[in-house]
């Protein structure tokens, strides 16, 4: 067969010559060890945990050996791209503060560009032209029906699907179908004609994984669509090798795929980047582990983290826990440390499903509130609420010297121990909301509606705003005794019968009349940040609600 003139029909015209594009796009000059990495997600509009996970994990390596980020996207499935998705990938991992050095839509030289696949077609498709001419590639003409009923047969067959072997029904058409039925104008695809043998397996060494065998490949994959687009498969060896990719930091799903694309590598006469498989976010379900879900799982949205506001360092530090098993120690060692001056290391990522605990991420985010100042909080929370927050939480930032003063009570002096109630922004807000406005519902008084309006009657009638927080509390416990309740806590445990409570039962009394919670910070300090006309004015109405 003449492969040249068969190239020549399926790709007619010129096309520079494969080594123009190892001149145009020389290997980079760059130091010793440094390593370049990138993220490429296509544009579906849904970035995801496991693309933080992986972001974060080829940011650090390529940075702390001196290297590249880029960021290509990988855009050859027309169907799913999603308007806007682009921008969306980038907000998202600026938030998290993924700095890309170049790439789709980043400000710089960009010599390696275009970063869009689809802009990339020609040089795919000189590729496949060569791959054609060189008898490794052909053309096939089977229908969607076609392969669905070969599937089916392997499947009733109990064989490997796929198209190869006995199963690849155009590989071997002769010279005279192939160009009858272009001549007749059935659609076409191109496949990988593969050399491999199924029989033959293969040591590669992973550097998440160390060395883990493989088996050959040997389907005749597709390398370039029906459209004149390249398949996912082919832009990527192509795209790697000429953007000089010498890492790829993947999800394991890609394991499977991993023959294909040594094969591609190999065929193209490229040299391979390393790989390194990074293992599965697991969620505990009950007894079992699972893989988080899209369908099933909120958290795995990275804007599920924006929405709820999520401190982005929170998220990162928790990240870097999952990523290298040595972070923790080291964060705990050095809290006020750069997160840029922990050594990352590939070979300590998790060989096995990493489990996602919201908890901890939880527990993270409060440490990582509590090492905020009152300046800095105010202004996380604001920049949340006016991307997020209702109107009226707008509104809570009217006033900026009010908003400080809460979240000095709220966080507690710096300096001192800080308190931790402070998770995400949209859980601030909630918890600050009765500053704000008057409480919508109250949480469950322990004593009765009678005690409740005598003890809040009795309160009102000592009440003196200018009492500092110890004369206070001495009026506080007067009203206890006046109404059956222990002044000191010590009486009250040493008899408890005798009374109908203690003090403590009168200040939860007064609390959740005032912010409708059973705990909050120093209540007499929240008596004076509302002041005597709020403060009395909500005393008043849940006495008469008693």
């Amino acid at each position: 067969m003449d492969y040249k003139a068969l190239a020549e029909r399926l790709l007619p015209g010129n096309y520079p010559e494969l080594s123009n594009f190892e001149e145009l796009y020389p290997p980079r000059d760059l130091p010793k060890g440094a390593e370049v990495t990138r993220l490429a997600p296509s544009p579906t509009g849904f970035i995801h945990l496991g693309n933080l996970f992986v972001a974060i994990a080829n940011e650090r390596i390529a940075h702390q050996s001196g290297g590249v980020l880029y960021l290509r996207i990988e855009d050859t499935d027309e169907k799913r791209k999603v308007e806007g998705a682009v921008e969306a990938v980038k907000n998202a991992l600026r938030y998290f503060d993924i700095r890309f050095d170049e790439g789709a839509e980043i400000e710089g030289e960009n010599k390696y560009g275009p970063y869009y696949q689809r802009q990339r077609a020609d040089i795919y498709r000189a590729f496949v032209k060569d791959l054609i001419a060189r008898g490794r590639a052909y053309p096939c003409f089977c229908t969607e029906e076609e392969l669905a009923a070969l599937r089916e047969r392997q499947v009733a067959e109990k064989k490997i699907t796929g198209y190869y072997g006995e199963y690849a029904k155009c590989r071997n058409l002769s010279e005279e179908e192939i160009y009858a039925n272009l001549d007749a104008g059935k659609p076409y695809v191109i496949r990988l004609k593969s050399m491999g043998d199924p029989e033959h397996k293969l040591t590669f060494h992973d550097e998440i994984k160390g060395d883990i065998t493989v088996t050959e490949n040997d389907q005749d994959v597709v390398i370039l669509k029906s459209d004149g687009i390249p398949t996912y498969h082919f832009a990527h060896a192509i795209d790697d090798h000429f953007m000089r990719t010498t890492l790829v930091i993947r999800g394991e799903e890609w394991l499977a795929s991993l023959p294909i694309h040594l094969e591609l590598f190999d065929v193209l006469g490229f040299r391979r980047p390393r790989y390194g498989h990074n293992c599965s976010l697991m969620k505990q379900d009950g007894e079992t582990r699972r893989k988080l879900s899209k369908r099933k799982d909120p958290e795995l949205s990275l804007e599920f983290y924006r929405k709820e506001g999520y401190f982005a360092r929170a998220v990162k530090v928790y990240m870097l826990t999952l990523l290298n098993s040595n972070f923790e120690e080291w964060y705990r060692k050095n809290p006020d440390a750069p997160l840029e001056s922990f050594r990352f290391s590939a070979s300590k990522m998790s060989k096995s499903g990493t489990l996602f605990d919201l908890d901890k991420l939880n527990d993270i985010s409060a440490d990582e509130f509590a090492r905020l100042s009152e300046e800095e909080m105010a202004a996380f929370l604001k920049e949340w609420a006016m991307e997020y927050g209702t109107d009226a939480q707008k509104a809570y930032f009217d006033d900026m010297d009010y908003m400080k003063s809460v979240l000095t009570l709220c966080m507690g002096t710096t300096g001192k121990k800080r308190r931790k109630d402070f998770k995400t922004a949209s859980q601030a807000m909630e918890l600050i909301s009765y500053f704000f406005a008057r409480p919508e519902s109250h949480e469950s008084y322990r004593v009765s509606p009678e005690d409740r309006k005598a003890l809040l009657e009795s309160y009102l009638k000592t009440y003196d705003h200018a009492d500092d927080s110890q004369g206070w509390f001495a009026k506080l416990k007067e009203v206890a005794s006046a109404n059956g309740f222990a002044a000191e806590m010590k009486a009250y445990k040493a008899d408890p019968a005798a009374y109908k409570g203690s003090v403590a039962d009168v200040a939860e009394v007064l609390r959740i009349a005032v912010t409708g919670k059973a705990n909050t910070p120093d209540l007499w300090t929240i008596l004076h940040i509302l002041g005597k006309e709020e403060a009395t004015a909500r005393i008043l109405a849940a006495r008469e609600e008693a």
